[in-house]
């Protein structure tokens, strides 16, 4: 059944405009950043990203791969409070765990998934980031307007619970497995569906759009695949590139993140993405395998080479 709606929160037009100020001014160069580690805790996660030159950062408020949500550890965090002011990060995304899926309303997870969200929401604006990204889900056995419709309702049942003013980004799929979201008009129609829709955003995903069929790699395919996503959502719905390369072939449906420059986008790609004028002012924030630092710096270093000089 839909959720019963409760009484819009003033929050949504101040976190529109907040979010909006934290893009690059026009002609800046891209902002970049990793998804970092919180291991230790998260007192280690701005020590962690300085040594990646990261002026952005991602991470996961607990276990990215499972349910349960430790108590937030005071010394922990007014330690990572500490360190994250005045270090110049900006703007601080979230990510939700990997095990929600509000994409199918018959899973015996989805009430958990609305649940994480919620408390997700909470714990972003507790660790000062300005974005909580989610994964859109699989519609499992459900068809794709089921899954959309659950998708919808469980997003508003998390926003109306939660009254601050963190942006929910939902991220561009692969399209693997039952995977929806893959599609730009699959994520028109949730955001034109969710009551509180200018409290979303969009984050795209740059090796998803490619294994979903959206050609990065040439000039005409990013052209075009601009053009499609400001005709169905609207560029000033995106607030975030994750920069990924990818390891299997244009619309390919498969899911293999790669090291910039060294898959089927390619240095080209990345470059025109990183100095596109309808990009540059976003932050970039790359998810690439990681077996350890040296290969995230060698990732900063090669994603900084591509930018142009205005």
């Amino acid at each position: 059944m839909p959720s019963t709606r409760l009484p819009r929160f003033r929050s949504t037009r101040s976190a529109r405009s907040e979010s909006e100020s934290l893009r690059n001014d026009p002609g800046e160069p891209m902002r970049f950043g990793f998804h970092i580690s919180i291991s230790g805790g998260f007192s280690k996660v701005v020590e962690r990203a300085a040594i990646r030159s990261c002026q952005t950062i991602q991470f996961f408020s607990r276990n990215p791969r499972g349910w349960q949500y430790d108590p937030l550890d005071q010394d922990d965090l007014e330690a990572y409070h500490r360190s994250l002011e005045g270090s110049g990060l900006f703007p601080v995304f979230l990510h939700l765990p990997y095990l929600p899926n509000i994409a199918c309303r018959a899973s015996k997870f989805y009430k958990r998934s609305v649940s994480s969200i919620v408390t997700d929401l909470q714990r972003a604006q507790t660790l000062k980031a300005q974005y909580l990204i989610i994964h859109i889900g699989h519609r499992m056995e459900s068809t794709e307007e089921e899954a959309i419709e659950a998708v919808c309702d469980g997003i508003d049942q998390a926003l109306d619970k939660v009254e601050n003013d963190v942006v929910l980004l939902l991220e561009n799929t692969a399209g693997q497995g039952s995977e929806i979201g893959y599609r730009f008009e699959q994520i028109r129609d949730i955001m034109a569906r969710v009551g509180e829709n200018r409290r979303l955003g969009v984050c795209l995903d740059t090796a998803h759009s490619f294994e979903a069929g959206y050609d990065l790699s040439t000039k005409e395919g990013l052209e075009k695949t601009l053009e499609a996503f400001d005709r169905t959502i609207g560029l000033k719905r995106l607030h975030l590139l994750h920069l990924n390369d990818s390891k299997t072939p244009l619309g390919s449906r498969k899911d293999r993140h790669w090291h910039i420059g060294e898959g089927y986008i390619g240095l080209d790609g990345f470059r025109r993405i990183v100095n596109h004028p309808l990009l540059a002012h976003l932050p970039g924030i790359m998810e690439t395998p990681r077996k350890d630092t040296v290969e995230d710096l060698k990732n900063m270093k090669v994603i900084r080479s591509l930018v142009e000089s205005p």
